[in-house]
């Protein structure tokens, strides 16, 4: 049996009952930082083998396989957030499906999710992009494709790097571009800074340097129109109302 465990994206509080009984059932964790996952633990009063998981590295892949088909249970975490959502987890999900292993996903914990509800744009359906290619072709290319669909797009971005993607969203889709980042969600130091692109880049660069990870949200004008536009062809809701 494989758990898919979300673990907390800042505040403790965040981790849900099933969470704690998961990794508590488990005969071990996968984790990709042992030490960030014992203080967790620690914080719950729960001991347990831990085995550090790297998707990239074939041993580590192959010897978690090992451990499930030998019959032990294992909770696979990550730093913070669901695992397999821009987060190590697919592969292993993946080959534990294809080989009759039971896998469970529990839910809880998203930054992804938190920003899209958090935002006040429209997210009744929305393109997550996760982190960007480094290039700017690529970013553009990405964007343009995603943009067309007519929807919210959320990504991941270094606080780093933030300056210099906003001035090149500007550059590229123009100032009637909504850009809103969320950082530090969950956390001491939680802050939304959200507008039209240049009211945004104004705010982030008078802050000085950023910090804290980066969830920024980008909607394009005409696809607010459409979907304001859009005819109702429900109920009347003050029909029967005096």
């Amino acid at each position: 049996m494989l758990f898919i465990v979300p673990t907390p994206i800042g505040n403790l509080k965040d981790i849900t009952l099933r969470s704690l009984e998961a990794l508590k059932e488990a005969d071990a964790v996968f984790c990709e930082d042992t030490r960030r996952t014992s203080q967790l633990l620690n914080h719950f009063g729960i001991q347990k083998k831990l085995f550090r998981y790297n998707e990239h590295d074939e041993r580590s892949v192959a010897s978690a396989m090992a451990w499930l088909r030998s019959g032990h249970s294992a909770a696979l975490v990550t730093d913070g957030g669901s695992p397999c959502i821009s987060d190590p987890g697919r592969r292993l999900v993946a080959l534990a499906r294809s080989t009759g292993i039971k896998v469970t996903a529990l839910p809880g914990p998203s930054a992804v999710i938190a920003a899209a509800a958090g935002s006040g744009l429209p997210t009744d359906s929305f393109i997550f992009l996760g982190f960007l290619p480094r290039s700017r072709g690529k970013i553009v290319k990405a964007l343009n494709a995603a943009f067309s669909l007519h929807k919210t797009v959320i990504l991941f971005e270094s606080p780093y790097r933030l300056k210099k993607f906003l001035a090149m969203a500007r550059e590229e889709f123009g100032p009637a571009l909504t850009a809103i980042v969320a950082r530090e969600i969950s956390k001491i130091y939680e802050e939304w800074t959200g507008g039209l692109i240049d009211e945004t880049i104004a705010k982030i660069e008078a802050a000085g340097e950023v910090k804290g990870e980066i969830v920024l949200l980008l909607r394009l004008p005409e696809a607010v129109e459409e979907e304001d536009d859009k005819d109702y062809s429900g109920p009347d809701p003050a029909a029967g109302l005096s």
